[in-house]
């Protein structure tokens, strides 16, 4: 039990998961015992109670808000609504959030927040008070803000949500210059960023492409290398599930399977994702669709299906001690936080498998909420500026070629090579870059290792070595 929420009654592990992921990455460290209990430590746990207006009563809401570390500013995290959220869940996704940012070089500290509902329980008009009143009691304690600690949707979340909150963190702070920086995941209108609402998934589809590129590492695990033709499994059709289909199908894989909570579809042959979406948001329900060949009610079957990789996008503890012997995947690359438990992954390698762990897979949404953050803060669109000016110069330089050759060009040829970046070529490229130079950072510290056993004790090992540097070049006051 959670002696900070007597009422919870679900496990509470996961923080307890994170940190033996942590202390076994760090005896491959030569940092002294004091700086990782820092490390690894929550820095800040905010819980509060606050009540609103249901019917003709009053309900009262539990809600968090957890700055982990703050060994960069502003912290970041996404905010959970599920009436599963508990203390120790948030602790857990704040830590790996730090994580996460130092993987992938984001200058951020981690963050996370949960407020305990079923949003599907309440009316649009209900969401917005709680959303608007959970970020007051955050301004209250100065726990938001573009320098202080910048939110994010999550689990239950969306662009709709982060609208509430950005407008009411000005409407709190007038004449504040950054404030629409205080938080991330906003829709373009109220000056979001382009490519931000698929960048997680993604992510996850570049991660999973450069893992199996490395014929070395594939020849290990028995699959040939690269993408084309490898069967996924995918759990989870919400965004980063549908995305992650999307562009692995884009990139030559063949999804055969999907898994949602009501029941799973396989095709061996492949399944179509988008048409699958559409039947889904059609009748509420994967099951039914009439390109799948095998149903399952049970959603958990649908993840034991043969498959060479498995990404599992929806929550956390799905796979465990008690089904990962029956998983077939070789790869198992994590779409959502902490889906494995340090138990199964241990079962999983043992047999041959290797995992793409989620501080790393995930990360493509902190990735681009940093670009959208900095664009707040910048107040200008990335490519506004120099767009045109590219366009011209590359003009300038097609004209050259053709009157040197003789050689003209045909109208597409040249519209092609001319064209200015777009802001969401830039953030989609930034994001490619990112993914891919922090996939190889981390094989670099597992492969010239023996002693890190997996991909998920490099990135750590890697991200401790980072936030150890921030600390000590830091130092402490007073």
């Amino acid at each position: 039990m959670n002696i900070n929420n007597p009422t919870a009654n679900q496990d509470t592990h996961f923080f307890g998961d994170v940190c033996k992921n942590f202390d076994h990455a760090a005896q491959f460290t030569k940092h002294d015992a004091g700086l990782l209990d820092q490390i690894k430590s929550c820095n800040s746990v905010y819980r509060f109670r606050f009540p609103i207006r249901k019917g003709n009563g009053f309900e009262v809401i539990d809600a968090w808000r957890v700055e982990h570390s703050h060994h960069q500013s502003p912290t970041k995290g996404g905010i959970r609504y599920s009436e599963m959220v508990n203390e120790d869940e948030v602790m857990a996704l704040a830590a790996l959030m730090t994580y996460k940012c130092a993987i992938v070089n984001v200058p951020f500290g981690g963050a996370k927040g949960g407020i305990k509902i079923n949003p599907k329980n309440y009316t649009v008009g209900e969401l917005e008070n709680i959303t608007r009143r959970y970020t007051v009691e955050l301004i209250k304690k100065n726990f938001i803000g573009p320098s202080i600690d910048v939110p994010a949707p999550d689990y239950g979340s969306g662009e709709r949500e982060m609208s509430w909150i950005a407008d009411t963190y000005a409407t709190m702070n007038p004449g504040q210059l950054d404030a629409l920086g205080a938080v991330t995941g906003k829709p373009i209108a109220l000056h979001g960023i382009a490519g931000r609402r698929e960048a997680t998934g993604r992510g996850v589809a570049i991660a999973v492409r450069e893992c199996v590129g490395v014929a070395e590492d594939m020849q290990k695990i028995g699959l040939t290398s690269g993408l084309s033709g490898k069967k996924v499994i995918v759990q989870g059709l919400g965004n980063v599930g549908y995305y992650s289909a999307k562009f692995l199908s884009e990139f030559g894989a063949l999804i055969v399977g999907i898994c949602e909570f009501e029941g799973a579809v396989y095709n061996e042959d492949g399944l179509d994702v988008e048409a699958l979406f559409q039947h889904r948001k059609a009748t509420g329900s994967v099951l039914g669709y009439a390109g799948a060949k095998q149903e399952f009610k049970n959603t958990m079957d649908g993840l034991e299906q043969p498959c060479d990789i498995l990404v599992p996008a929806a929550l956390e503890n799905q796979i465990t001690v008690e089904n990962i012997r029956n998983i077939k995947a070789k790869i198992i690359a994590e779409g959502a936080n902490g889906p494995t438990s340090p138990e199964a992954e241990a079962i999983f390698y043992q047999n041959g498998g290797m995992i793409i762990p989620d501080m790393y897979a995930n990360a493509g949404g902190v990735t681009v909420s940093y670009f959208e953050w900095l664009k707040n803060l910048s107040h200008v669109a990335f490519g506004r500026i120099n767009r045109r000016f590219e366009e011209n110069s590359n003009l300038n330089l097609v004209n050259m070629v053709e009157g040197i050759t003789g050689v003209a060009l045909t109208p597409i040829q040249r519209s092609t090579i001319i064209k200015g970046a777009s802001e969401l070529e830039l953030v989609n490229s930034g994001l490619e870059d990112t993914m891919i130079r922090s996939y190889h950072e981390i094989r670099e510290i597992y492969k010239n290792n023996p002693k890190v056993e997996t991909l998920r004790n490099a990135a750590m090992v890697g991200a401790i070595n980072k936030i150890a540097v921030s600390y000590m070049n830091l130092g402490v006051w007073p």
